[in-house]
């Protein structure tokens, strides 16, 4: 099927008409037509020319017509007596997008590339200054981006034929073929799908990341699959010069102090590369000190890492050498001393926000002018006081001192009603300042994830012992829908459910500048991740490694808090996010899941954003990228992927130099070959009950089926691991299979080796 182009033509399908130098008109006002000549062009309001495919159609009888294909390509096509035949694609011009069947790469023979760069804004289709391109060289299968086409910052790795080794997390990307070819007339990538119904399109940000994403029609909208870099602040220059990443925060780039937006409507379109400007221009080191009110001056930036763009050290004796240094030096615009004198000169880049406090980054000071610097513009202000007389001076005391007893009595009251409240197993509405408070003003972060980030505090509680707590920022609220009353009712119904192996709620806050606070009891053992992950090797000590009756508690467990969730609760609750950094373990490593509820809260688009946690990809069920109905099963899936990395100790969509293949699926093999031994934590050293592994494998083979219909149920995987009821040996998934060309070792469902279901008998 084909469409005629009549009026206009979408960006995004690899033709942008607005790259051709001009400007176009109003898109209400401007159209496409075929002219005279043959060619496609597009025209303004007063049918000035902006853009033209410039082609020669070389026959005055031919029909030239201009179609859109399935594939998403727009052909401006010749038909004569001859027959039919392309004058122009977009497929071969390409933009910010990649569709399947589109070729990156490298014309040898004309030199020409054939790259991906991304709008200026997203307002303005214009060329900007990320590109994604293969290796010119043609020395390596691989692709970067580059920033102003100078700048290399992220590679994908060599190609090895399945993969590229930068992007380990395509193993779970069953539904796209890669290929790369490389002759005498050039080198290119291409991709395909294994379903042709599904849409799916790679593009450059104007963030400077490529994005890997899917349509759902059921949601109608793209969902995001992949993105690469990981992280957003890993892009070079992405929030321009002095200024700061941050990806917690939103918008994640802000100026320094004594700074502002250089462009500050660029910046409302995503467009951050011109960056910030000084507030007030520098006085330039007319003294050695800079001690002169009307000198330059410097205020310390802290939480940021050290400017990317090359340092210039000096020698000097100590942090005011350093300092002068600066100063004497017009061009220089920061410093920082530690075990030397680092100058930066010119602008500062890559600044980003320190989420690590253990990174040991030195101080970083900024070169203001003195208006700009507190310190030294405070000084140029008298502020004068008077007093009207001793007896106004008596009555403001009394005042005072009357103020200071209510406030002090209200406040025990309140903390009178605060410690009924926690005593009783209440839920309760803290205010912001009592979790600044416990949190010390949020100052020990344990971690962070999809819905937020979380942090350490003391409840302090009348009469008796400070309660531990875990309190969750939620981030991403603030394009929600969501009133404060209907936030209240969700948490109370969150706050209602009560089980062993789930996170308990403390309380909540709502507050006033729309922040939103879940306070949750703190688990001393943190999330099963750092406990499962944090130790490496064969060689690793025997302390460092969680025992296998550790980790068969922690799956029983688990499966008890999910099972509780989808069958205890009085309306079902799909987590949507089932993975080891949400299971959480206590003082006596117990199992307990935790952000149950917040898909709700939230958004459950929010669990498909991709970007914040590697890996997560390799949680999801096949029928959240397929776009049909999401049901508790994908709990299932998920939880199925998880007991395959408690019995592997690793991550599943991680490679490694003994294992070439997606765990996975060899567990899935090594299930039906009744050799599940050779998949336990090699750490281990075999000191585990090879029953319980077994039956660990089967049920996690069965969760991960393609087919809802064919996982059991969160009962049945509680029943399994409990050792009440058998359970067959379960078929390979087919989308574990297409990961090998070994037919032989794979069970599609039309085998007869396929026909046995799970049961069981008490």
């Amino acid at each position: 099927m084909v469409q005629e182009v009549r009026v206009a033509v979408h960006a995004g399908l690899g033709c942008e008409p607005g790259r051709a130098g001009l400007r176009p008109g109003h898109p209400a006002t401007s159209r496409v037509a075929i002219a005279a000549d043959g060619n496609l062009v597009l025209v303004n309001e007063v049918n000035d020319l902006v853009w033209s495919t410039n082609v020669t159609s070389g026959d005055d009888r031919a029909t030239v017509v201009a179609v859109i294909l399935d594939t998403g390509n727009l052909v401006l096509r010749r038909t004569n007596g001859h027959g039919e035949s392309v004058l122009w694609q977009s497929m071969d011009h390409l933009t910010d997008t990649w569709l399947p069947g589109a070729r990156l790469g490298f014309n040898k023979l004309t030199g020409e590339a054939q790259s991906l760069t991304a709008w200026i804004n997203s307002g303005d289709p214009s060329p900007g200054v990320f590109t994604l391109g293969i290796d010119p060289s043609g020395t390596s299968a691989q692709y970067f981006i580059t920033w102003n086409r100078t700048v290399t910052y992220w590679a994908s790795g060599e190609w090895n034929g399945e993969i590229f080794a930068g992007i380990p997390e395509m193993t779970a990307h069953y539904m796209y073929n890669f290929e790369f070819v490389s002759d005498a007339n050039g080198s290119y990538f291409s991709y395909s799908l294994q379903d042709p119904s599904i849409i799916s399109r790679l593009v450059v940000s104007v963030s400077g990341q490529i994005t890997q994403l899917t349509w759902v029609p059921s949601a109608g909208e793209w969902i995001l699959i992949w993105t690469e870099p990981h992280r957003l602040c890993d892009v070079h220059a992405v929030c321009g010069k002095f200024a700061v990443c941050d990806e917690k925060s939103q918008p994640f780039c802000s100026c320094l102090a004594g700074f502002r937006a250089a462009s500050p409507g660029d910046w409302d379109l995503g467009d951050h590369s011109l960056g910030c400007r000084r507030n007030n221009p520098l006085r330039c080191g007319t003294t050695a000190t800079g001690d002169k009110d009307d000198d330059d001056g410097f205020l310390l930036i802290t939480g940021v890492s050290m400017p990317k763009n090359g340092s210039i050290l000096v020698r000097a004796s100590g942090d005011r050498d350093c300092r002068s240094a600066c100063l004497m030096d017009c061009s220089c615009n920061a410093y920082a001393y530690s075990d030397g004198c680092a100058l930066w000169n010119g602008e500062l880049l890559n600044l980003q926000r320190q989420t690590d406090e253990s990174s040991g980054a030195s101080n970083l000071y900024i070169r203001l002018s003195a208006m700009d610097v507190p310190s030294k513009s405070s000084s140029k202000k008298t502020i004068t006081l008077s007093c009207a007389g001793a007896s106004a001076a008596l009555i403001i005391a009394i005042l005072l001192a009357m103020a200071f007893v209510v406030v002090r009595m209200s406040s025990r009251r309140r903390t009178k009603r605060f410690t009924q409240a926690l005593q009783r197993g209440n839920l309760v509405a803290f205010r912001y300042s009592d979790a600044r408070k416990a949190t010390n003003n949020f100052s020990e972060k344990l971690g962070g994830g999809s819905f937020g980030s979380v942090y350490k505090g003391n409840l302090a509680i009348a009469g008796g012992a400070d309660i531990a707590v875990a309190v969750k920022k939620l981030e991403g609220l603030r394009n929600i829908d969501m009133g404060d009353k209907q936030f209240r009712n969700e948490v109370r119904t969150i706050g209602t459910i009560h089980h062993v192996n789930l996170v308990r709620l403390r309380g909540f806050c709502s507050g006033r500048r729309g922040e939103r606070l879940l306070v949750y009891d703190y688990m001393p053992n943190g999330s099963l991740d750092k406990s499962l992950f944090s130790a490496s090797g064969a060689g690793a000590a025997a302390g460092d490694v969680l025992s296998w009756a550790a980790r068969y508690k922690i799956a029983i467990g688990a499966a008890r808090g999910l099972l509780y969730l989808l069958k205890g609760c009085r309306d079902c609750i799909i987590h949507c996010d089932i993975k080891p950094e949400n299971i959480l373990l206590d003082e006596s490593m117990t199992a307990k899941v935790a952000d149950f509820g917040l898909a709700k809260l939230v958004g459950r688009e929010s669990s498909r954003v991709l970007t914040t946690v590697r890996g997560t990809i390799g949680y999801l069920a096949p029928e959240w990228i397929a776009g049909v109905a999401v049901t508790s099963k994908a709990d299932v899936y998920s939880f199925g992927m998880v007991m395959l990395e408690l019995v592997s100790g690793r991550r599943n969509a991680r490679w490694s130099a003994s294992c070439s293949e997606y765990f996975p699926l060899v567990a899935a093999r090594k299930v039906r070959e009744g050799d599940v031994a050779v998949l336990l934590d090699e750490r281990l050293d075999g000191e585990a009950d090879m029953e319980e592994v077994d039956r660990a494998c089967r049920v996690a083979c069965w969760c991960v089926q393609d087919d809802e219909a064919r996982r059991p149920t969160m009962e049945q995987v509680v029943q399994v691991l409990e050792g009440v009821v058998a359970v067959d040996v379960p078929p390979v998934p087919v989308s574990l299979k297409v990961f090998t060309d070994d037919a032989a070792d794979s069970c599609f469902s039309g085998d007869d080796e396929c026909s046995s279901q799970m049961k069981g008998s008490s």
